[in-house]
């Protein structure tokens, strides 16, 4: 813990300002990255420029002892100057200054790049793909072709590989000039032979069906999957080879708890269950996490139903906001989400109008864990402890965008045999928290 406190101490010393809403002090500043109470510091805005970081994913170098990190940096989310950006290290504590792969930025006149994630091939090749903004476009930050830049040097340096076209289907803009709505935000995985496949979020355009209402997560939209059949063999962009899925609709629906008429089924996460089966679990504007299960690596899947901590148990409640679930390397996983069911206080998803501001920048705080177990004869394959709390803004705004968010878009690694939250604290600051097995040991999941 001592080593921590110095790099946490050596990366506070190198931030020397920070233009924010509450304008604040240094001291103040480091309160506020240090409100989580975290184990490990990644990075802190330095400017007004860089005061945006999310889709925070954090991997291991292919051709080093070396951790990577690629996020989405900006000035404010949504303002336009959305970025790519890369840092590293050799321990965990101390990263590099972070050099931008593609998008926009101070000096830059490059299109946006939004939302990047990587993939590192059997051979060492590091993709980098992400949205990429074009001269038209339907729905801001979201709306694009997919743009990739690729690594032989491990990171250091990286080409500029031809954008890939994402396929139109019923629920795009009918002009065929503007490209469909789509986000990946997780580290893709591997299916069951071995294939990288990633979830992403298919938004309709509001030219086919119209938002319910004015709130931004009242539009219709659906989980659905990309698997990459021949990226293990280095191919450049234009030789890759993607299928779509899955095969028999355009992806996995739930129904508004409001306005049923419409899906909003969105941020599909994956992983890989010992019998082969892909799980997949899903945010809602239900109040709960919904899931599903493909015993065919994406082709189809089971219709999405609610998540619960066990069959027939209570169901597993959370904002729509992200919900990552992690295969650990003992065959354990770990669920990572906000505990409420879109309702706290004064603050309620589900209002007709949101009338004390962004519902989801006070319902995205505390962050929690379950741990999962695998039940082999189970209808739910994976079971759930009870949450456990692990990070908390305590509703204390910040950045800016102003909100008390943590652990929206996070990643975790088993690195040096040290297990680890690599988080965005209130999309602003980037850090870290050590999950110990001392944490995780009581966290029982029932029975059969």
């Amino acid at each position: 813990m001592k080593n921590t406190k110095i790099a946490i101490a050596l990366a506070f010393t190198a931030v020397t300002s920070l233009s924010c809403q509450q304008n604040a002090s240094d001291n103040q500043l480091e309160k506020e990255w240090l409100r989580t109470k975290p184990d490990a510091v990644v990075y802190l805005p330095k400017n007004e420029d860089d005061g945006d970081n999310e889709h925070f994913l954090v991997f291991e170098a292919p051709k080093s002892d070396e951790l990577l990190a690629i996020w989405t940096q900006s000035s404010v989310e949504g303002r336009g100057d959305n970025r790519a950006v890369l840092s590293r290290s050799e321990n965990g504590q101390e990263w590099s200054v972070p050099i931008i792969i593609a998008g926009k930025g101070p000096g830059r006149t490059e299109e946006q790049a939004s939302w990047a994630f990587p993939i590192v091939s059997a051979k060492g090749r590091i993709y980098c793909f992400y949205n990429k903004e074009i001269d038209q476009i339907d729905m801001k930050q979201i709306s694009g072709i997919m743009g990739c830049r690729y690594s032989d040097d491990n990171g250091y340096s990286w080409i500029h590989g031809k954008d890939i076209l994402i396929p139109r289907n019923k629920f795009d803009n009918p002009n065929p000039a503007i490209p469909p709505n789509w986000i990946v935000w997780q580290k893709p995985i591997r299916d069951s032979k071995g294939r990288f496949i990633a979830g992403y979020t298919q938004w309709t355009s509001e030219t086919v069906i119209k938002k319910a209402s004015k709130n931004w997560p009242d539009v219709d939209s659906r989980s659905a999957f990309m698997r990459f059949e021949n990226i293990d063999d280095n191919p450049l962009p234009e030789e890759m080879s993607i299928t779509w899925l899955p095969v028999d609709k355009e992806g996995l629906e739930v129904p508004h708890k409001m306005y049923p008429e419409i899906s909003v089924s969105q941020e599909p996460a994956l992983l890989l269950l010992p019998d082969n089966r892909l799980f997949t679990v899903m945010r809602t504007m239900t109040g709960y996490i919904w899931y599903s299960v493909s015993e065919n690596d994406g082709a189809t899947w089971r219709e999405p139903e609610v998540l619960r901590y066990k069959d027939g148990g209570e169901k597993v409640p959370n904002p729509i906001a992200s919900s990552p679930i992690y295969s650990l390397s003992d065959g354990r996983f770990l669920l990572v989400y906000n505990n409420n069911n879109g309702k706290r206080g004064e603050y309620d998803q589900f209002k007709k109008v949101w009338d004390n501001g962004n519902q989801l920048n006070y319902l995205r705080d505390p962050a929690f864990i379950a741990v999962g177990e695998f039940r082999e004869d189970a209808y739910q394959p994976i079971w759930f402890s009870k949450p456990t709390q692990i990070l908390d803004t305590q509703g204390v705004t910040f950045g800016p965008k102003g909100t008390a968010s943590v652990a929206m878009y996070p990643s975790l690694t088993e690195w040096h045999k040290k297990r680890t939250l690599w988080y965005p604290d209130r999309k602003h600051f980037l850090l870290g928290k050590f999950l110990g097995e001392e944490m995780l040991q009581n966290m029982e999941v029932p029975k059969r």
